[in-house]
């Protein structure tokens, strides 16, 4: 998630310059070809503004729709957060021995809590990697230059999804014994993770650690959850019909292709000198265009490795802290801090 403000000139030549330099280089070759008479052909603004303006409502339709997708995200991420600090504070104040035979001394009870709610931050962790895993739609599936530039961003800017900040062998210190090795031989590890905490609070009830009430309160929260992962999972595996994108950049296309051979024309009624003038003025007109196809086209998937991102790592490390220090620990983890004004 880019956090500054503004997105500054430097990073935005970086970003869309490649694109404005073939836009210079293609309309002055029209331009040239114009000048020297190699061509007289002159297409009529008005079929090419229409053309214009259609290009323009389609991608308005295609940029509302990643913007949807991409909010929709992060609603169901803040769920996650506010459902996650409602785990943690169920688990503190429900776990105890109100209702157990036998008293459990407070060190067992202690672990039972950081068991449930250490195997709860181990699900966000690996709920996130399962998000990363690229889909044949993503840029980071691209052979093109998408693909190139996607993996500029996340090297330069900050995301540095390619590497795992959390390490297997950090991840499996959230998880008693060898669960971990066992969890995450499953093809959705994510969902096994929540069905080992519904069968713990099972064998809970069964020892009167928690009574009826809470077991039912405690397994509604964890039913919520599998709702929100399976949103988020809903967002992953269908992307915005491939229909409305590649369509999208064929309409570009030929937008930009028509382009020149109208406005160069329309310039060179003026006088003779601004056919060069009309060079960079058609060039930024196709960048504009480009560029709104650009910003829909990497905000499409909220979970692809870009910078228009979801901050998922930022908010599994906030959720951690808040759940460690319900178990009161001292030594916590450092929040996440964008790098050059990317949130990761």
């Amino acid at each position: 998630m880019i956090e500054s403000k503004n997105i500054g000139f430097i990073r935005l030549f970086k970003w869309s310059g490649g694109y404005f330099f073939w836009l210079l280089v293609f309309n002055g070759i029209v331009a040239s070809l114009y000048h020297f008479k190699v061509i007289n052909i002159i297409i009529p603004w008005l079929p090419v503004s229409i053309i214009g303006t259609a290009v323009a409502f389609y991608l308005g339709f295609k940029n509302n729709n990643a913007y949807e997708r991409i909010w929709e995200a992060r609603k169901i991420w803040g769920g996650i957060v506010n459902t996650s600090r409602s785990w943690g504070m169920l688990l503190d104040s429900y776990i105890s021995n109100q209702f157990t035979v036998t008293d459990k001394s407070s060190s067992d009870i202690h672990q039972i809590k950081q068991r449930l709610i250490y195997r709860h931050i181990g699900w966000l962790y690996i709920h996130r990697n399962q998000l990363l895993t690229p889909t044949t739609w993503e840029h980071k599936k691209d052979t093109h230059k998408s693909r190139i530039i996607a993996g500029y961003f996340r090297k330069n800017l900050g995301k540095r999804l390619l590497n795992n900040e959390i390490s297997e062998g950090e991840l499996k210190d959230y998880f008693p014994n060898d669960e971990y090795d066992t969890l995450i031989g499953y093809a959705n590890p994510a969902t096994q993770i929540m069905n080992a905490q519904s069968r713990d609070l099972q064998v809970l009830r069964q020892e009167n650690v928690i009574d009826d009430f809470r077991h039912m309160q405690l397994e509604d929260l964890l039913r919520t959850l599998i709702e929100l992962q399976g949103k988020n999972e809903r967002i992953k595996k269908f992307p915005l019909p491939r229909q409305y994108s590649s369509i999208s950049d064929y309409f570009v296309a030929i937008f930009l292709f028509l382009l020149p051979f109208s406005m160069v024309p329309e310039l060179m009624a003026f006088d003779k000198w601004i056919i060069w003038l009309s060079v960079p003025i058609t060039a930024l007109i196709g960048w504009v265009y480009i560029m709104m196809e650009v910003v829909g086209d990497t905000s499409e998937n909220p979970f692809q490795g870009l910078v228009n991102d979801i901050p998922m790592l930022s908010l599994c490390r906030t959720i951690e802290i808040d759940l460690r220090e319900m178990l009161c620990e001292k030594n916590l983890p450092e929040p996440i801090k964008a790098v050059d004004g990317v949130l990761n």
